[in-house]
């Protein structure tokens, strides 16, 4: 009875104190603040009164619920979710899923990368001897800012704590000898495959993983028919010519479709050689792979990284140019 009653107290004293802090911050209307309304938290860290670690959790559930449902992700809804683990973060550092969390969602645009890898570089300074938050910052690096020597220098650190994957160090000597490993994606989407606990996220990095699968069987294919034009000092007219010819490199084509797509799934896709690119490539796809997860392409990265590198000239421009103008003749 008497840890009952305890509970209810401490729930009331939870939706009291988060009360007095909504209260307590200086008026927005509405129409400024939008309806998803997240106190700064230098703010409400002042007015928790003790009880940062309750009004953390009413966020941190707020947080959960905005990516719940049908709700598309967005890079809008990212910005929020951010704001929401940084107001968490900041009335209670010493949380630990929610570093991660964001490292998973905030993916739809750079400052959403950024942002949770700022987010991420907190939780590394409160559990140093946590080598997942160090994992997933070298993952973010890699694989959606394609800024390889950061990916290595944070995977290099995350290997030398206890309870990392051995194969790090394999990594972090790919990633600083090649531009674009599979190794390292497919390493990488493994051990987020693994870790990951939501539905929805395993489903994601299950679907990159395929594509891998896919692209290293193209991979095979691609030495074949090397080979073959080395041989018959020609290229294949079709991709089947590996298989049928008088010579053939291969006794049997790979299965153009990921090996665990289930019978009822199955497209009865094919491998072509793509008449635009005249690269083999699988139907199931229509493309290539470029290293990418989910919607996020490495188109995007490289566009982000352009449009970095624009910012900055303009900026160095700018700074450049003579008083009273912005850099410009006449």
């Amino acid at each position: 009875m008497a840890r009952r009653l305890t509970s209810i107290v401490a729930l009331v004293a939870a939706l009291m104190v988060t009360g007095l802090v909504h209260a307590r911050i200086p008026p927005i209307t509405r129409v400024d603040r939008g309806e998803a309304f997240v106190p700064d938290p230098e703010i409400a860290s002042v007015l928790a009164l003790g009880f940062e670690a309750v009004v953390a959790d009413y966020y941190w559930l707020q947080a959960i619920q905005a990516i719940g449902g049908d709700t598309p992700m967005t890079a809008e809804l990212g910005e929020h979710i951010g704001k929401l683990i940084d107001l968490v973060t900041t009335l209670n550092p010493r949380v630990d899923h929610p570093y991660r969390f964001a490292a998973v969602w905030l993916t739809e645009s750079e400052e959403n990368v950024r942002t949770a890898n700022r987010l991420l570089l907190r939780g590394i300074e409160q559990h140093p001897d946590e080598w997942r938050n160090l994992f997933y910052l070298g993952f973010n690096y890699f694989f959606y800012l394609m800024e390889n020597e950061k990916a290595a220098e944070a995977l290099e650190r995350a290997g030398e704590l206890p309870g990392a994957p051995p194969y790090l160090k394999r990594l972090v000597a790919r990633l600083r000898s090649e531009t674009a490993s599979l190794e390292v994606a497919e390493a990488l989407l493994t051990q987020l495959l693994h870790d990951s606990e939501e539905d929805e996220t395993r489903a994601g990095f299950q679907a990159a993983l395929d594509e891998v699968e896919v692209e290293r069987k193209a991979r095979f294919l691609d030495r074949a028919r090397e080979a073959f034009e080395k041989l018959n000092g020609r290229d294949i007219r079709s991709v089947e010519e590996l298989v049928n010819a008088p010579h053939p490199l291969i006794s049997v084509l790979p299965n153009p479709e990921p090996d665990a797509l289930p019978p009822s799934l199955r497209q009865g896709s094919v491998w072509i050689i793509d008449p635009e690119t005249n690269q083999i490539t699988s139907t199931y796809y229509g493309a290539r792979y470029t290293l990418h997860f989910a919607s996020y392409e490495r188109e995007r990265a490289e566009r982000w990284s352009e449009e970095r590198k624009r910012k900055q000239e303009h900026e160095r421009a700018r700074d450049g140019a003579p008083n009273g103008t912005d850099g410009r003749n006449g």
